[in-house]
C-alpha cells in the first residue's frame, strides 16, 4: 500500500479541538465533519487539499479528548494519512480503528507544506520527492495493516466474522 499526495504542515501538540472544533461534534457524519477539519488552524483546509494529500506534524498530533471525530474528519476530508514526530496515544488507536494510517517518523520535521510525499506502508519509507530526501517510519505489524486496509476495526471484524 502506497500514499502519494502533497504535504500540509502543522506544528507540535496539535490537539483534537483544531483538527475538528468542538462546535461541531453535533453530528458524527463524516461528510459534514470533513468540511471542517483543520478549520481553526486554517479556515480553507478542507477547500485546499486534494484527495490524497498528506499531513505532517510535529509531535504529540491528537493531543486532548478522546473522541473518534478526529480521525473521522481527517480520513472523509480526503487525507491519505498522517506523518508526524509522535502521536497522542488514545488519537493513535482511534486512528487505527476507523482505519486511518499514521506513520510516527522525528525526521518528518524536514517535510515542509507543498513538498510531494511518498509513503510505503509495508516498508515504512518515505521519499520527499519535492527536497529528494528519503525518511523510515516504523512499519505497521500484519495485523494492524490488515486492520487500516479492511477501513478500520469494525469493517475487519466482519470480514473475519464473515470467513
Amino acid at each position: 500500500m502506497e500514499f502519494n499526495g502533497k504535504a500540509w504542515k502543522f506544528g507540535d501538540d496539535v490537539d483534537t479541538d483544531a483538527i475538528i472544533p468542538a462546535r461541531y461534534l453535533n453530528t458524527s457524519d463524516p461528510r459534514e465533519l470533513a468540511l471542517h477539519c483543520m478549520e481553526d488552524a486554517d479556515a480553507l483546509f478542507s477547500q485546499k487539499i486534494n484527495k490524497g494529500d498528506i499531513i505532517v506534524a510535529g509531535k504529540n498530533f491528537g493531543c486532548g479528548s478522546s473522541r473518534e471525530h478526529a480521525p473521522i474528519a481527517i480520513k472523509a476530508a480526503g487525507i491519505s494519512c498522517v506523518i508526524a514526530c509522535s502521536f497522542a496515544r488514545i488519537f493513535y488507536r482511534n486512528s487505527i480503528n476507523i482505519g486511518l494510517p499514521i506513520f510516527e517518523c522525528d525526521e518528518a520535521r524536514e517535510i515542509q507544506t507543498g513538498d510531494i510525499i511518498e509513503v510505503n506502508a509495508v516498508t515504512g519509507e518515505i521519499k520527499n520527492h519535492t527536497q529528494k530526501k528519503k525518511y523510515r517510519a516504523v512499519p505497521f505489524p500484519d495485523f494492524m495493516r490488515s486492520i487500516i486496509d479492511a477501513g478500520g476495526l469494525m469493517p475487519y471484524v466482519a470480514r473475519k466474522i464473515k470467513e
